[in-house]
Formats: structure tokens, sequence, C-alpha cells
């Protein structure tokens, strides 16, 4: 949602910060909260004016009419305001159909001033501009401003002035207080465009010789210009509305939702209801909620909400797993229902999404079993069946049941099912996989060279009564009508599109339209190319793409079985001066950049057609968009939309889906219907139902959730009336807005001649107590004839076929459709099959279909889900169980859960190995090469090379020999004498320094703590007495600390119960040991490497005199 309401406390303590006016503003920032926990004796000594002036005391909870609702105490001291508070602090009250408790309210100075001395402003939005509206008579009586007020439109990017304030508003005022009306809503409308309000509203105003002051004040700020605002605005709250509690699992999502690229929304409507949803999309999400209302079940619904925009499986967990403990808290006598529902889904790989879900019922099978819950599921899309399968199988094995039904089933028909209405069939099994859809069914064993290219009515007989096919209506794109009927009473203000605008073009897209990508969206390039393909397009419809993060390059896609290059430019300019044919940008830039990626694309005359994809464009930028597009003649689809189709030429994006549900949908060649639609999934379902009920798509466009689409209805409608193969056209309306009555007025005065089917979302609004943010942000009434029942109603009374549900759109689009066959208007026309595309690996794969033998293989660490994973260990496990280092590496080193004294023992090898000083020849050679300047990964490889046997690595070799002599039986004196015999060293005896009379203390801590700690000490005894025997000849043939921690280890490999005999041989064998040095003498070797660099050593060069030169005899004369 964009238009987020705010508290009167908000909404004040912006306007006393941030207004810059001449008038003086009262009583600035004097305003006490006050709660149930609130002790006001503590308050008044922080707002001392409490105990000194005569107050105001009103809750702060977005409700409107106070002063009528008898809901403001007015002239009160403190003693009197706590009186008022007792019967209505923290208590129940209804405030029309809504009930809620009076928890929050705000305390502010009494203003004494004359009636005549109040005022009324007000500031909102529009699709052309902001009105200002100004009447000089304010107060609880103020009345139907509406009508009354004076109005002054500031057009986008246009400035306001005192002057055009004072002749447009302030007529009425008095004379002596124009000036400081003027300067004061010159100061609010600046306020109001910088912070990125959308409504504001004072009533009163109240201006007398001591100043302005702002009694009571409602308003609404833009919530996606966060990223612009958040300097000024701090973190701000939104409170619920009115008779609706804010409940934690709601913040818990909201929270989600600003964390991802996803949509994720919930809103709690009654958590003791039996009814409950987890849909995907904004416009299914309202649908479902229609359905469940339609059907008598609003009393028992319980929450409305959506995810949406491909989340991950992890995040569809997350949201699954809070509905779900919702549901199961209190019980319902007749039990509970779960509609996990959807449309066909565009790109979101419902498999995906589905793991999460089915994680989700897992965890809570008990639960859901107690409560006896039933779970219908309806879903299309990417890899939708495998989904399905999943889903049907965990009922199975949990025993819970879930029904479950593609996209044969009507979208809604679940929703009759979980009420009652109607029976569950029993439907065979679903395809396996998506693949099925890609083989030509011909039954030919070549692909065939083109597909059927023109509409199904395109070869009929000339002359057929009713067509508007011999006749094209004339007219510019976007023309506005003014509607009056008897079911509204929406007046005329202004026109959609100003004279000074340039005329857009009729036809978007054809089989010739070459496109610009803004954004490294391959997945999508990919899937426009195939659909070009499988159309039969001579030429890709990407011409090229426009990153400006990466240098000039060349991407590698697929057309058809070959491979081909698309260009990538970093600058725009590059990329239109390189290809004059592109018409179409389609833009995937973030929320962030995509205003200023369109409006620099705008500047390109060559551009007829932009789509904006991002969701949560500030609706300020948005109408700057608008604006400039009307002015340059170019069309905007979107923002906040998936895009649109043209079958047989062109699809922007992801719409459509994948491959098998265009083929599915029969979206590779025109049929007779055009369609448009706010929702983008919603659009993919309506390909399906006219797939389904008609001879297919001829174009359809989704023009976008928000509350400005760049394009409305009627620009689309008015393009299908003129476009010769379009014979009807189908609309798809939404709660919110008037767009509807123009179509309504085009019908009424002939505009439109062809049939026209249309429904509007969100009939289950009316139905709520309190106000519902459905999913998309232009999905909310703001006044009766923006309600979808009052549309529904004036379409129909204007002549358009209207369902009497979403359950019954199918059925209207077939009756209209088969009429127009018996009439003759539609001739179907013979089916000819599309030519065939491969099918990418990754998606093979991810399908199931094809295996191939791994390059390599990994059993230690997996980093392809939502949580990296050590060893079958999840990294928040890592930390919550506090393993350390130590316990890390044994996770990637020996998959084992180690216990506590082993992962400290580790966690000490690696600091007592982890220098001994500059001399040595590791930290030598590091020392060197960093004075050489070179880098930090050059040095410490070059200290690491010098380890080996005769440097550190006697780890592995001491072990192995000591192992040995161990395991078969040798004394140690016949190990020692073996040794010497055989004239080999034994590897971790001795030491150049330390002795048995200057003993290495780092050998005597590691051997106090294996002594305390380890079950058994065998071979470390076994060492330490060959020890005695060598010492015994020399006092420096010691036990170094290679040789301890090598035959510690192998103790603690074959004691500490985790390993078998054999594992702990093996991980001796592979050199497992040694990694113990390497890893803890890098510590010291970096520790050198920045020693050198902060000393700022220059290049060494070895000195002369260290260095004996021994020359043979004939070269020294």
């Amino acid at each position: 949602m964009s238009a987020k309401a705010i508290s009167e406390q908000t909404g004040k303590d912006f306007l006393y910060k941030y207004i810059c006016t001449s008038a003086a503003v009262q009583n600035r920032f004097r305003f006490a909260q006050v709660t149930a926990e609130t002790d006001l004796d503590r308050l008044a000594q922080e707002h001392p004016w409490l105990l000194t002036e005569k107050l105001v005391v009103k809750p702060d909870q977005l409700i409107k009419r106070r002063g009528k609702l008898g809901l403001v105490g007015v002239n009160l001291d403190l003693n009197g305001v706590k009186q008022w508070l007792k019967p209505r602090l923290h208590k129940e009250t209804t405030v029309g159909k809504a009930k809620g408790i009076l928890k929050n309210f705000l305390i502010e100075p009494f203003v004494p001033h004359k009636q005549e001395e109040e005022f009324y402003v007000c500031i909102y939005a529009t699709r052309e501009g902001d009105y200002v509206l100004f009447h000089h008579e304010g107060g609880v009586d103020v009345g139907d401003v509406d009508a009354k007020a004076k109005k002054l439109l500031i057009g986008v990017d246009e400035k306001i002035s005192e002057e055009s304030v004072k002749k447009a508003l302030l007529t009425h005022a008095a004379k002596d207080k124009r000036a400081v009306l003027a300067s004061f809503i010159v100061g609010l409308f600046n306020l109001y465009e910088d912070l990125f309000f959308t409504y504001l509203e004072i009533n009163p105003l109240v201006v007398t010789k001591d100043g302005v002051f702002v009694l009571d004040m409602a308003a609404k700020i833009d919530a996606t210009a966060d990223y612009i605002c958040k300097a000024k605005w701090g973190d701000v709250e939104f409170p619920p509305p009115f008779g609706r509690e804010a409940y934690p699992e709601e913040a818990y999502i909201a929270d989600l939702d600003a964390k991802s690229g996803a949509s994720l929304k919930l809103t709690l409507l009654n958590p003791k209801g039996r009814i409950w949803t987890m849909v995907a999309g904004g416009g299914a999400s309202v649908v479902y909620s229609d359905t469940i209302c339609d059907l008598g079940g609003v009393d028992e619904l319980a929450n409305y909400g959506e995810y949406s925009g491909a989340p991950s499986e992890q995040q569809t967990y997350d949201y699954a797993k809070t509905i779900l403990s919702l549901m199961t808290r209190e019980k319902h006598k007749d039990g509970k229902v779960l509609i996990i529902g959807g449309s066909i889904a565009n790109f979101t790989n419902v498999a995906a999404t589905f793991k999460g879900i089915v994680r989700a019922i897992k965890d809570y099978q008990q639960p859901l079993k107690e409560h006896e819950v039933q779970i219908f599921v309806r879903r299309g899309g990417p890899n939708y069946q495998e989904g399905l399968r999943v889903m049907g199988e965990v009922g199975k094995t949990t025993g819970i049941p879930i029904h479950v039904f593609g996209t044969e089933t009507h979208m809604t028909a679940i929703v009759g099912m979980a009420l009652g209405h109607r029976s569950i069939p029993n439907l065979p099994p679903v395809a396996a996989h998506t693949a099925n859809f890609l083989l030509n069914t011909s039954g030919a064993a070549s692909t065939p060279a083109s597909s059927r290219t023109s509409s199904f009515s395109d070869n009929r007989a000339k002359g057929v009564e009713g067509s508007a096919a011999e006749k094209p209506v004339a007219g510019p794109l976007g023309k506005t009508f003014l509607f009056s009927c008897k079911t509204c009473s929406l007046q005329p203000h202004k026109q959609l599109i100003d004279p000074v605008s340039q005329p857009k073009v009729t036809t978007l897209f054809t089989k010739q339209t070459k496109s610009l990508v803004w954004g490294m969206q391959t997945r999508a390039v990919q899937g426009m190319m195939d659909f070009d393909y499988v159309c039969s397009r001579n030429e890709p419809s990407v011409a090229a793409m426009v990153y400006p993060f990466t240098g000039d390059h060349k991407q590698k896609f697929y057309w058809g079985h070959k491979e081909i290059l698309v260009p990538v430019y970093k600058n725009m300019s590059d990329a239109m001066k390189k290809h004059p044919d592109v018409d179409v940008l389609i833009n995937f830039a973030s929320l962030r950049s995509a205003f200023d990626s369109t409006m620099e694309t705008m500047q390109y005359p060559q551009i007829h057609t932009i789509a904006i994809i991002a969701e949560g464009i500030p609706e300020a930028h948005t109408r700057k968009i608008i604006k400039a597009a009307d002015e340059k003649g170019v069309t905007i689809i979107g923002p906040a939309t998936v895009g649109g189709i043209k079958p047989g030429c062109f699809k922007i994006g992801n719409t459509g889906g994948m491959l098998d549900n265009i083929l599915a949908s029969k979206l590779y060649r025109p049929g007779s219907v055009a369609y448009v639609s706010r929702s983008g999934g919603m659009s993919n379902e309506l390909n399906n139902i006219i797939s389904r009920t008609t001879d297919g798509v001829y174009e359809g466009i989704a023009i976008g959730g928000d509350r400005y689409p760049g394009s409305v209805f009627t620009d689309h409608v008015l393009r299908y009336q003129d476009t010769p193969g379009v014979k009807m056209i189908v609309v798809l309306g939404e709660i919110g807005g008037t767009e509807e009555y123009t179509i309504c007025q085009a019908i009424n005065n002939g505009r439109i001649t062809k049939p026209v089917v249309c429904w509007c979302i969100g009939t289950c609004a009316t139905m709520f107590a309190s106000e519902v943010q459905f999913g998309h942000a232009g999905a909310c009434a703001n006044q009766a004839s923006e309600t979808a029942m009052a549309k529904n109603t004036a379409l129909k009374d204007a002549g358009a076929f209207v369902p009497k549900s979403f359950d019954e759109l199918g059925d209207v689009i077939q009756n209209v459709y088969d009429d127009l066959v018996a009439k003759g208007v539609i001739v179907p026309a013979e089916e000819v099959p599309p030519p065939t595309v491969p099918m990418d690996y990754s998606w093979a794969r991810e399908l199931g279909l094809i295996r191939k033998p791994a390059s390599f293989m990994t059993s230690i660490c997996d980093e392809r889900g939502q949580e990296l994973i050590y060893a079958g260990m999840p990294i928040t496990e890592v930390f919550k169980s506090e393993i350390g280092l130590g316990g890390t590496l044994g996770l990637l080193w020996f998959q084992r859960r180690l216990p506590r004294y082993a992962c400290q023992f580790i966690e000490m090898c690696l600091m007592v190995t982890a220098d001994h000083g500059p001399a040595v020849s590791g930290a030598h050679n590091t020392i060197v090469c960093a004075r050489a300047g070179k880098d930090l990964i050059s040095s410490l490889t070059s200290g690491l090379l010098t380890i080996g046997d005769r440097f550190g690595g006697a780890l592995d070799a001491a072990a192995k020999q000591f192992s040995k002599a161990f395991d078969s039986g040798m004394l140690p004196m016949e190990f020692v004498n073996k040794m010497k015999k055989d004239g080999k060293l034994i590897m971790g005896i001795g030491h150049r320094v330390k002795s048995i009379n200057n003993p290495d203390m780092r050998v005597q801590i590691l051997k106090d703590f294996v002594k305390q700690h380890f079950p058994s000490t065998q071979l470390l005894d076994y060492a330490l007495d060959v020890e005695k025997i060598t010492t015994s000849k020399k006092p420096n043939l010691i036990l170094n600390v290679d040789g301890f921690i090598g035959v510690a280890f192998v103790d603690l490999l074959r004691t500490c119960g985790g390993f078998t005999r054999d594992e702990a041989d093996e991980f001796v064998e592979i050199g497992a040991l040694n990694g113990i040095f390497v890893l803890g003498r890098s510590m010291g070797f970096i520790g050198h490497y920045l020693d050198q660099k902060r000393l700022k050593q220059g290049l060494y060069r070895h000195p002369w005199d260290d260095i004996s030169y021994v020359l043979p005899e004939h070269m020294s004369m």
C-alpha cells in the first residue's frame, strides 16, 4: 500500500517541524499522548503547561467526526481531563459499524476563539495534480465541503503562489486574514509536497490575532517514499483503522515484507473465525475474499492477506507458519478451513513456494488435526504440477485432508467446496511436470514453419451487422467522457489528457516490434525470446539490454535451438543510437531508479511504449511520469505490473508465465478477445479463462495496481474498440478510483460499440466493519462511488455484460462469445500447432526430467537453501549452540559435532601454533614478500609453501609413525632402535631451542588439558615414553608441539566416540592434522604481513656479511 493514514500526533509533529511560513503557527509541539499506562502526574511534570492551561482531550485513533460523536473534551483542567477519561480510556465504543477500544488519546491546549475565526483546509492528491480545498467556515458543522469549498488545482510539477491562493480560495475570507491564510496555505502545500503527503486536512484551522492554530488534523503519507523521506519522517508508526487491533503477527509480516523484494501482507479480521486464507497475488486475494463473502462467509472470514512477487521458500514458510499458528489457537465447533489459492503465476516457481508451506504444515500437523482443519489448494504457474503433487503427498503422509486442484479448476471453485456449497470432485492425477506442452503434438515429423498469425475472425464475410471493423471510429487515445447515470453522481472535473498532449498510437505491438530491456533480467528476456520463437517471429523482439552497472558486453540467449548474442549497454544513449528500430522499453529498474530511467527514456522520440515493472514507486514520481508521457505521446504500462501480451506478436517480460502456460492458453496466436486488468496474476488467469471459453486472447494488458497507473482502463478499451481484430472486450476492474464510469459513458454515447464484459473485484469491502487495504495500492474506496458494487451496478446499467460474481465471469464471457459466433461476427479458424522450443537444461533439471553426473561432490556444506548448512547443521544453530571455531572446524573437517572438550582442544592447538616468531622459514618468507610490495594473498602463500616435514608439517608424519609403532605392539625402546637402524628421524621429536631443561610451555599447556579432559591418552603416553628414551641421549630431543598435537589428535579421534577406528585412521592418512598447523600458522603469517605494512618496511636485502661466499678455488684468483 502507498497512501497510509498517520496519527494526528505524527501529522502535527511533521507540520510543526518542517512548515515554512511567515504566519505565526502557535502551540508548536504542545501535545501530550495518553494511554492506559500513562501516569498523568508524571506527564504533567514533562509538560508543565498541562497544569496552567485549559485543555482539550480527544482520541487519536483515525476516528472521523469525533466532535459529533461526543469524543472531544473541551475547556477542561487536568483534573477535568482525568474525569473525562475515566469512562472512556480503554473502554469499548462503537463508531459506525466498527467496534473498538479507545486506547490512545491526545491532550492539547484549549484555544478560545470565535466561530468566524474557524476555517477548513484540505489538500489531496489526484492523477492530474493536487487539489487545495478551502472554506471560510470550518468546524464540526462544516457539512459537505466537496460541494461548498473553493478548489485550486496545482498541476503536477506546478508551483503554488500566495496570489493564486488569494484569488482562487480566499474570496470569502475576511480581508484582514487573507495574507496570513495565504502564507500558511502555501507553506502547508510545500510541506505536503516535500514530505510526500497524499492527504492533509485541517478542520478547524483557527486564525486569531495571536496567529494560526491547527486544532484538528487528519493525514495520509505515501509510505513508498520512505527511502526518500526517512531522514525527516524517522520511524513512522501507521495505526490500524479504528475497530481493528494491531496484532503482533501483522507487524511481523509487515517486517518480513519490508525486508523482502516479494510482497507479504496480513490483516486479521476475526481471529476466532473458521475461514482462513493464504492466497498468492494481490488481485487474487481480493477475488477469494469476495467469493467467501458472496457465499455467506463474511462473519467467519478470519484474515485477509497475500503473498506474491516470487517469495523464497523461507519467506513462504515464515508466512505460512504465522497463519497456521493463528488459526490453531482457538477451536471452532465446526472445524476450520484453510484456502491456499491463487491465480496462474507469471514467474513464481509454485513448487518452491509450496515447499515452504509444506514445511509449515508438517510443523503444525498435530494442531491442525486437533482443530479439524481442512485445506483446499488451487494454483497454476511455473512448476505448479510438482507443487500440487508435493501438497497432495503431505496430506497423505500427515493425515490432514488436503484437496488439490490445478488450472483445470476455476480459480474460486475451491471456496464453494470449502464452504460446502459444491461437492469436492475426484480428479485424475495431475501431470508430473510442465514439459507436456513442449512437444509437437501435430503428428508431423517436422515443425511447421509458421503458426496462424491472424485473428480467428479475419477471414469472415464482410458486412456483418454490429461490427466496428469496417467503420473504425477516430479519436485520440485517452479521451475521457463525463458520466452521469441513475446509480452515480460523478461530476466532471478535468480531462485525463490535456489538449496539448501528443496523440498516442493505437497499436502498441506488432510482429516487428523491437524492445530494449532495462535491467539484467535474463530469465525474462529468455522467456520473451521463447515466446517470439513459438509465435514464428523472424527475429527476437529484444534488440538489446541496458544495465548501467557493467561495461558494454554481449549476453548469450537461446533462439530456438541455437545460441545468439544480445548486446548489453551501459548507457541508454548508446543503445538508442545503435538500435533506431526500437520503440518499446521494458523497465525492470528498482523502485529507486525506475523514475530516473523512465524519464531518461522519454527523451528519445523513437520510444512510444514503456512498461514499468517495479512496485512501490512514490505516487508523486508516477504522476510526473504520466505528465511527461502525455506530453510526448508515450503509452505507459504500469508501474507495479507484470506487463502485457499480444499473442502471436509480443510479450512484456514475464507476462503469461512459462512456455507451457503460453501454449496451454494458446497465446502463441491471436484470438478475438482483448482484455485489460489491474492485476498481473489475474491477467494470467484471464488468459486461462478466455482460452477455455473463446477462441483466445487478441491482446491483454495489466495496467498495474497503483492508484495512478500510467495508462488507465479507458486508454486500452478505446484502443481495442478501434482495432478491427478485437471482437469483444473484457475488463477486470477493481475497488478504488472511478475510471470504470468513463467506460460506462463511452458505451452510453456510442464510442464503444463492441461487447464489453466487465467485473470489478473488491465487493467484499462494504461488508467489513473496518477499512481493509487490499494488496494493490489503489484498491481502496475513498467514497461510495469507488466501491466495487457501485461500479458493477453502473456498468450493468450502461449495457456492459456484468456477471453476478467472479465465479460466473467465464460463463458470461462464453455466452457473449457464442453469440458473436452465432451472428458470424467471429468465425473460428483452424488451429495450427506452433513450433517446438527446447526446454532449458536448468528448468528440465528442476522438473526432474533429466539427470547428469555431477562435476564434483561435496558433503560438508550446502548454500543452496535459505540458510547455510555446515555438515547438516544450519548456521543459525551453529551460533545458538555456541560451538565456537573448534566446533565449526569439527563440522567442516570431520563432519561431526564434536564434544565440547574436543572443540576447546582444537582451538588451543590453533592458538599455540599461530606464530613462533619472525625467524622461522614461513614467517621469514612472508615478511620478505610483504616488504617486496606483494599483496596479502601472495605473501601468505609464500610463507605457507615452506610448510613440510622440516617445518611445521610433522603433525601427520608424527601421528602416522607413533600410531604404526603403537598398533604393532612395538615397545618404545624397540621403536627408537628401529628408527635409528633404518636411518630415519622420528617425526615430532626434537627442537632447536627447547629441551628437557627448558621445556616448551605450549606443550605443557596442551598436556595438562589433554590429561584432564580426554577419556584415554594411550598414544600420548606411548610418545612420552619415547621422549624419555630420546632425551636421555640428548636433552633437546623432546616431544615438540607438532608431535604432541599429532599423537593427541589420534587419541581424540579414536576415543571421543564420534568415529570408528577406520574413520579415525583415514583422517590421519589424508592429512587432516597438518591442516591444524596450516590454519593456525596462517594467522601468524597474516599478522607478520600486516605488521610489515604498518611499519612501512622497505624492500628486504639480505646483508652480505651474513652470507658465506664459497666459490671454486680457480674462480677466486
